[in-house]
């Protein structure tokens, strides 16, 4: 038996064929990205691999691999010990590092000597990432979109939801990419992913779809947060894609920001300060007056007037200019974004495109 090597490219489809995908690399560089569902093995952490290399570059590359070699060594021997040794005989493992070489190759030789049937890619991480940045240029043409449009507040990601609970395929870039995507947009405690663990997660989504069916997605702007949606992606939602304008009452709106924001109502500076990135846009005085209403609580007040005098504006003109199915919506005219209407609307979008649900 010998570690048989498998193209980045072959990967992208083979995943599943693999019992544990096993990312070698430290953990910060496993943090940055890693392929779905990798396990972190790394056989060097994050300060001896870089005290390895700076041995390496600076004082003898023979004496960095010998120390190398001593640091990996006990690290193996430690992932068999602590991750092997339940392992059943038909175990197929993938293992991978940044580029495919040592690291991976030596984690992936101590497996192949056990006798499991062990795959490395040719390549490492490097080769998949490139993989996925290719895949991303082709793959979501292969998709007809139903991209869900409305103001700031209508529930437009909640429908998704609803739609998924349905059965449907849904692409939620917001949740991806950790943020709502406004001004307001970021997540307590839950900081973006990097861009290239976004792109995979996208790349990762659409993988799955089947293409003879729909994808509902939600109607972004390039960015969400501090990410980029990818090109091929927001060209084809934008160009191509079937828009539904989901409409609701301002009042309902409200509500729903005010539940979807509660972090920020309860810490009405935190939410002055985020408010001052719109000073540029909006002018001192009125980012004053909105200061003015979160500290004395008025945040029903402040929400509808930052829907009216800021999102919504900015929304429509930017609809109007990138969406060209927006001038041919159907419109979805809801008398409140609550569970049960949402869940409605989501079978009524599924029965009009004939898609099965799961609902029971």
């Amino acid at each position: 038996m010998s570690v048989q090597a498998v193209t980045a490219r072959d990967v992208l489809g083979r995943l599943a064929e693999f019992d544990t995908v096993i990312d070698a690399r430290s953990p910060a560089e496993y943090a940055e990205d890693h392929l779905p569902g990798a396990e972190n093995w790394p056989v060097l952490d994050d300060d001896e691999r870089r005290e390895v290399g700076t041995e390496y570059k600076q004082v003898s590359a023979f004496d960095a691999k010998k120390r190398g070699a001593a640091l990996v060594a006990r690290r193996i021997a430690e992932h068999l010990e602590q991750r092997v040794l339940d392992r059943p005989r038909e175990w197929r493992p993938l293992v991978y590092c940044w580029r495919g070489g040592k690291r991976s190759g030596t984690l992936a030789w101590f497996l192949d000597q056990i006798g499991f049937r062990t795959h490395v890619i040719d390549g490492g991480y490097k080769a998949f990432r490139a993989a996925v940045v290719e895949a991303l240029q082709a793959l979501p043409g292969r998709f007809d979109y139903v991209v869900i449009c409305g103001r700031t507040g209508s529930g437009k990601t909640r429908l998704l939801q609803a739609l998924a609970d349905e059965g449907a395929q849904v692409l939620d870039l917001e949740a991806l990419a950790c943020h709502r995507g406004s001004v307001l947009g970021a997540l307590p405690g839950r900081p973006q992913p990097t861009q290239k663990a976004y792109d995979t997660a996208v790349w990762h989504a659409l993988s799955r779809f089947d293409p003879a069916r729909p994808v509902f997605v939600e109607s972004e702007s390039k960015k969400v947060g501090n990410l980029r949606v990818p090109e091929a992606l927001i060209e084809r939602m934008r160009e191509h894609g079937r828009c539904v304008a989901l409409e609701v009452p301002d009042a309902a709106r409200v509500r729903l920001l005010l539940e979807d924001y509660r972090h920020l109502t309860e810490d009405p500076e935190a939410l002055c300060r985020q408010l001052d990135a719109l000073v540029e846009l909006r002018g001192r005085d009125v980012v004053g007056a909105w200061h003015a209403q979160a500290r004395a609580g008025r945040f029903a007040e402040l929400f509808l007037d930052l829907m009216q005098r800021h999102y919504d504006p900015i929304y429509t003109r930017s609809m109007e200019r990138n969406f060209r199915g927006l001038a041919h919506a159907e419109v979805l005219r809801l008398p409140d974004a609550d569970p049960d209407a949402l869940r409605a609307a989501a079978r009524s979008l599924l029965a009009r495109d004939a898609l099965p649900t799961t609902a029971g």
